[in-house]
This record gives C-alpha cells, structure tokens and sequence, in this order.
C-alpha cells in the first residue's frame, strides 16, 4: 500500500527552504575547509566577536584590550543575552560555550526565519512569506547566520516583535523589544518602530489603551538599561557611547563612509556607489510597495544605523542583515513567477551565497 503523502504547509515550506539554504552553506564550508586544511567549525564559533561572547560568558565582563596606537577595546561593547543564553545553555547540555553559541544562534536562526515568513505573509500572503524567509537564508552574509554571533538571535526578537505589532498584540511586542535591546544597539530601530506605530495608533483611534501603553513603555527598556548599566558601572552617564568609540563605531552621520568611498580606486568606488544606490531603491521601493508602517520605520531604521556610524565599512552588510522588509520587494517579484523557475533562482543564490561565505570565513573572516 502506497505511503500517505504529508501536506507540505507555507510554514514548512519557509522552515524547510531556510534550513536547506544554511545546511548548503554549511556544507560548501565543510567541503572547502577540507581541501584547504583549515578549521571551519572553529571559524564559526571560535575566532572574532565569537571570542568575545565566550569570554563573557565564562568569566562576565571586566575584560579589554589596549591596542598599539592607545585604543582600548572593552568587552562592554557587547550586549548581555546572547552571552547570558550561551552560559545557561553551556551548563545545562554540559558542552562549551562556544559550541552553546551555535546552538543558540542556529535555533534562532530557525525561529527568525518562522517570524520574517509571518512578517512577509501578513504583508503579501502565504507565498511572499515563504519565499521572504528563503531569500533572508541566502542574503550575501548569510554565513553569519551560521555563527555564534548575535545576528540572528535579533532578527528573531526582531521579526516576531513586529508581527506582535501588525496583531495588535502590544505587550508581547514590547517584551520582544526589550529583550532585542538586551541583544543589539540596532534595537533603537526597533524601539523607534514600537513607539512611532504607537503614535499613530492613538491618533488614528483617539484612544490610549492600557495594552498598548504598557507595550510602549515596555519596549526600550533592554536597550536602555545596558546603556545605564554601563553607566553605573563605569561612573559615566555616557560611559556606553565612550566605549562604543574606542572601537570606532561612533555615530558621525556617514563621514566615515563617504571617506571609504573617496579612497578606492574609481572602479571600486563606481561599483559601491551602484551598491549604495541599489540599496537606496530597495528602500524606494519598500516605501513604494506599501508596507505596514512598523516594518517600514524598523527596515529604514536599521539601514540608516548601519550608514551613519564610523564602524568599518566591511561590517555594514552584516549589519544591514536584520532589515528582512528590503528582501520583500524580490520576494513579491518572485511570488509571481512560477515555482519551477523560482526553485532554481534561489537554489542558485544559495549556492552563491554559501560559496562565498565559505571563502569569506577561511580567508580574512567576517568584519
């Protein structure tokens, strides 16, 4: 007797296509790190931010560098939860911290992938959804999603903090909110996206609900009480922004990344002006396609962020990455193309994206 066939629902279908995108590029860095010798698994838990992480973890914060030229890079600079989940969970399955980092960071990879499908389903439906989830798996740092790092841990927070907000359900998105600003500066977006949907609310309902005002006092007090944290702790109102500098990632309103531009050799430079000017449409034509005003506000949020502060240029796609709405315009372009022409499209970008995540890491590594 033939087996029953499972109905294959949009929700597996994201989960499914996002899981299979990163196990392509897990295994592209598998097979890649084999034939040149290096370590891969110690490239994603091991070495750059991942370090830092592990090391507040294990010993709690305390801890900075004193560079040759007199900076001091303190471990400060790095929220509190994805460190804090690292030793809970390093404790209970008894495994080191770094390897908890992975499985903290590929679980909510999984749960951000499910929180942007609903995003992207609320705004465009049940296809759009899917496929926002699997375009978000094969963005062209996605390989970061496969670190113990903090990116996806945000998004996750992030995306289902949002949905909270497009549900109207405001207490649960201010929770979510204050527990991204437990994880991230780029919460300020989100905050910002919280407070100013809120807003709105009121003016249009000519009301303030209990629900809501306690959702938007809720919201920002993860991001704000590290801030005072590190301000109590280091005797200064503005210790956190002090510490922030000393690692050059100071606000100075795109100074830093205009220079970058000016210095590359004309091609490089004609080549990132199209990048920023690629970048600038998607943001176009989010506006352009409607979306709900808190993915709006924390999509333009997160890219003005990452634009306007002084940190290295090579970081800033990475940073850019949590901004899931700019994936939504190609998402709604692809919904509409058949799916035997959009598989090989976004097996194709995975394929891309993890060979060039693979290199990326077994080379210089992640900004």
């Amino acid at each position: 007797m033939a087996r029953p066939v499972l109905p294959r629902t949009p929700l597996a279908a994201a989960l499914g296509g996002y899981v299979a995108t990163r196990s392509i590029g897990l295994v592209v860095l598998a097979i890649v790190a084999a034939v040149t010798g290096k370590d891969g698994l110690h490239r994603l838990k091991g070495r750059w931010d991942s370090v830092w992480y592990v090391r507040i973890a294990e010993h709690g914060y305390g801890y900075e560098v004193v560079l040759p030229n007199g900076d001091v890079h303190a471990d400060l600079a790095f929220f509190p939860l994805f460190p804090a989940l690292e030793r809970g969970l390093s404790a209970v399955l008894a495994v080191d911290a770094g390897t908890a980092g992975l499985v903290v960071s590929w679980s909510a990879g999984v749960a951000a992938a499910w929180g942007i499908y609903r995003c992207g389903a609320e705004v465009g439906g049940e296809r759009v959804g899917v496929l926002l989830a699997v375009l978000w798996g094969v963005y062209p740092t996605a390989f970061v999603q496969s670190m113990a790092y903090t990116e996806t841990l945000f998004t996750a927070l992030a995306a289902w903090s949002l949905y909270a907000v497009l549900r109207g359900r405001w207490v649960l998105a201010g929770v979510l909110c204050a527990a991204a600003g437990l994880t991230r500066p780029t919460a300020a977006a989100l905050v910002a996206a919280v407070g100013i949907t809120a807003v709105v609310t009121v003016v249009r309902e000519r009301r303030v609900s209990p629900r809501l005002a306690a959702g938007v006092v809720i919201a920002p007090l993860g991001w704000l009480g590290y801030i005072v944290y590190v301000g109590v702790r280091e005797g200064s109102a503005t210790a956190y922004f002090g510490v922030q500098a000393a690692w050059g990632n100071s606000i100075d309103g795109g100074v830093a990344l205009a220079r970058f531009v000016a210095g590359l050799p004309w091609p490089a430079a004609l080549g990132l002006c199209a990048a920023l000017a690629l970048l600038g449409w998607l943001v176009v034509l989010c506006v352009r396609q409607g979306q709900p005003l808190p993915l709006l506000v924390y999509t333009i949020g997160v890219v003005f962020v990452s634009l306007v502060g002084a940190a290295y240029f090579g970081s800033r796609p990475r940073l850019m990455m949590p901004a899931f709405g700019l994936l939504l315009p190609p998402a709604a372009a692809l919904a509409r193309v058949r799916t035997r022409t959009a598989v090989p499209v976004l097996g194709g970008l995975a394929v891309a994206s993890a060979v060039y995540g693979a290199f990326t890491l077994l080379g210089s590594g992640p900004p």
